[in-house]
Formats: C-alpha cells, sequence, structure tokens
C-alpha cells in the first residue's frame, strides 16, 4: 500500500526487497543448518545503508524517520530466516538507540560508525537467569573502581552473542536501589573475565546465534558508561519501547508472508475433487486472519504516527506488542493446520514459521506483562 509512505521509502522498500530475496533467502537453509550468519551479511547490510537509518548522518547515517525503520522491518520480516532479521533489528534499533539517545560524544563517534557500516556486530545484553522480564531483580553487578568498573554476573537468551563485537550491558551499579541502581555499559568482546557459550537446542530461531554471558571481575572502563550512573533502568524503558515496536513491524510482515504462502498452498492443493481453497470454510479461515493481520498492521502505523509526532506511545506499543504476537502465532497455527501433513516437515517454510515465530510472545517483554502495562495505564 502507498500511505503512509512517500515515493522514496517506496523506492527504499524496493532495494530491501531485493536484498532479501536475492541475497538472503537463497542461503538461509544454510545458515538455519549451522546456527548463525556470516558476519558478511551485516557487513553488505552496511554497504547498503540498511544499519543507520535513523541514525545522525554525521556518524554514516540516514537519519530517516520512522517510517523508513517501518519499511526496513516489514521487508526484513520477509526473510525466510525469522532468526536473521532479529539479529539485524537488535543491531539497527536495540542497541544504536541508547548510543543515538544517551551516549557521550565519543562514545558515539567511537562506536557508531563501525555498527552503522557493519564492521561492528553489536548486542543487547538485558535477560538473567531467574530474572525474565523482571529487570528489577538483576543481579549482575558493576563496582567502580577507579577508572573502570568491575563487572560480574550472568545473562541468558543474548541474541548476537557469538558474533557481537559490542555488549550493551545493564547492570546494577548501586545494588541496594533496586531497578534504581541500574546502568548500561558497553563491554567489548576481548575484555578479561568475559566469556560466551552458545545455548542450543532452541525450539526456533535457529539462524539466530544465542548465547549465554559471563562476568568474572571484568574490567569495563568508566568512559564506557551510557549516559548517566543509575539511569539505565529509565533508559532501558525507553529504547524497549523501539525494540517491541520493530518486532511487531517485522512479526506482522512474516505472518502476512506465511498466509500468502498458505493462500498459494490452498489454491494448488486438491482434495476430495476440488481445490482446498474453494472449500468455504478455507476462505473464511483465510479471510478472518487477513482481517487481523491488517488490524494489527494499522495498530503499527498508529503507534508510527504517534512516534513521529512526539506523543507519548508506550501505551499503543504495549498493544502492538501483545496484539501483533497473538495475531501472528495464531496465523502460523491456523496455516499449518491448513498445510495438513505437509506443514509438519521442513520441505515448507510454514514448519519453521511456526516455531520462529512462538518466541515473540515471550522475547522484548511478555504477552502477560503487556497486559500489565496496559491495565496499569487504564487505571487498574
Amino acid at each position: 500500500m502507498d500511505w503512509p509512505f512517500s515515493e522514496t521509502q517506496r523506492i527504499f522498500r524496493r532495494s530491501v526487497r531485493k536484498f532479501v530475496n536475492e541475497e538472503l533467502n537463497p542461503q538461509v537453509d544454510e545458515w538455519e543448518a549451522q546456527g548463525i550468519v556470516p558476519k558478511e551479511v551485516f557487513r553488505r547490510m552496511g554497504e547498503l545503508g540498511f544499519l543507520g537509518i535513523r541514525a545522525p548522518e554525521r556518524y554514516g547515517g540516514a537519519e530517516a524517520d520512522i517510517w523508513s525503520t517501518v519499511v526496513f522491518c516489514e521487508e526484513m520480516g520477509r526473510c525466510r530466516s525469522r532468526g536473521l532479521t532479529m539479529g539485524s533489528l537488535v543491531q539497527t534499533d536495540m542497541t544504536a538507540p541508547y548510543l543515538i539517545d544517551f551516549g557521550s560524544e565519543a562514545l558515539k563517534a567511537r562506536y557508531l560508525p563501525p555498527m552503522i557500516s557493519g564492521e561492528k556486530i553489536a548486542s543487547i545484553v538485558l535477560t538473567e537467569p531467574g530474572g525474565g522480564s523482571d529487570l528489577a531483580r538483576m543481579r549482575t553487578v558493576a563496582k567502580r573502581q577507579g577508572d573502570h568498573y568491575s563487572l560480574t554476573g550472568a545473562k541468558v537468551f543474548i541474541t548476537n552473542a557469538l558474533n557481537a563485537d559490542l555488549f550493551f550491558v545493564a547492570a546494577k551499579t548501586a545494588l541496594e536501589q533496586g531497578h534504581r541502581g541500574i546502568s548500561m555499559l558497553i563491554v567489548e568482546r576481548d575484555t578479561p573475565g568475559f566469556t560466551i557459550e552458545p545455548m542450543k537446542q532452541k525450539l526456533g530461531m535457529h539462524g539466530s546465534d544465542t548465547g549465554e554471558l559471563t562476568f568474572e571481575n571484568a574490567p569495563v572502563p568508566a568512559e564506557n558508561l551510557i549516559g548517566e550512573e543509575n539511569r539505565g533502568f529509565y533508559y532501558i524503558l525507553r529504547s524497549l519501547m523501539n525494540e517491541r515496536f520493530v518486532a511487531c513491524a517485522a512479526m506482522t510482515s512474516s505472518a502476512q508472508q506465511a498466509l500468502e504462502d498458505a493462500i498459494q498452498y490452498a489454491q494448488d492443493r486438491e482434495l476430495f475433487g476440488q481445490k482446498l481453497s474453494e472449500f468455504q470454510v478455507t476462505r473464511h479461515r483465510l479471510a478472518q486472519l487477513q482481517t487481523k493481520l491488517e488490524a494489527a498492521r494499522q495498530l503499527v502505523y498508529y503507534a508510527a504516527q504517534q512516534q513521529a509526532a512526539g506523543e507519548d506511545w508506550s501505551t499503543t506499543v504495549a498493544m502492538c506488542k501483545a496484539f501483533c504476537a497473538d495475531v501472528a502465532v495464531e496465523t502460523s497455527d491456523a496455516c499449518l493446520q491448513l498445510h495438513g501433513g505437509y506443514g509438519y516437515i521442513e520441505e515448507y517454510d510454514i514448519a519453521r514459521f511456526y516455531r520462529d515465530i512462538r518466541l515473540w510472545k515471550i522475547g522484548g517483554g511478555s504477552t502477560e506483562t503487556m497486559y500489565e502495562i496496559i491495565a496499569k495505564r487504564m487505571g487498574i
């Protein structure tokens, strides 16, 4: 659809779609089997100008608006490796905003250009064993010792962990202050006392390298503190809005692709002497899914409108995250069911999509957490 995108954004859409169709999708089976995407993919995305869409021009970014981000997310959502999609969004919209919004000029100058060019891959490091969405229970500690912080703790479910050069780590700098004592630090991969172990046997997102991190008195330069000490929780809250938003745009597009695949299958598959698509129950189910997907898409666009207007979009983003994830998971289940036995084998992408999309009801804040946010905003 043309609205609400400019001609420049429509051209950009064609560029990203061409990249996904010609350079990514032909290789995703190999990357899914390996459990990791080559670093060259990020460098290629940097060459094409995909990694700094809203970043300042002086650091190599395009300084575009949120609608260009929507385009990027929607087209990357059509990559047949949703893990690759997630990894790229971690780079563009889940780590870089911390630097852009809160980082010192020195940190921006040092780290943004290589992130935008794809020379350095980044990872966001929040979740801990036993913590989940409850950031206040964070136990990783960063103690100031002269010109550096001594970082100790453990993190789990970390996307891009095996590929990353830079880790945006949340840690307690004032343990007794709960969530008010959290700070954000940039930790480089070769930091002494920092180890990374792969997390294997995931249900889905196999193209996304995921790791478990351990810090044992790892020294982090004090100048690698993002923003102010003990303000990290508030930075996280703001940045999570963006993280959830881009996830919604991507997952809704992924679900749309799955629905298109199912429609094609229903039009080709014969059952009891007629096409599967000729059964009224099939047509109505497909129509129902398309209606829900359109509602999800319009909710995403409404959130984008709010952000572009400088309005508070936090409640809408929480609604997006809950609703889009539910619709995407429902779409995956219905489309797999429509494929019958063939939906249960790897020959059809629906099997992979079914596994991949389930993460989004958990990652970036669980659906239950989103409803709690919404309920509080409702005054209940």
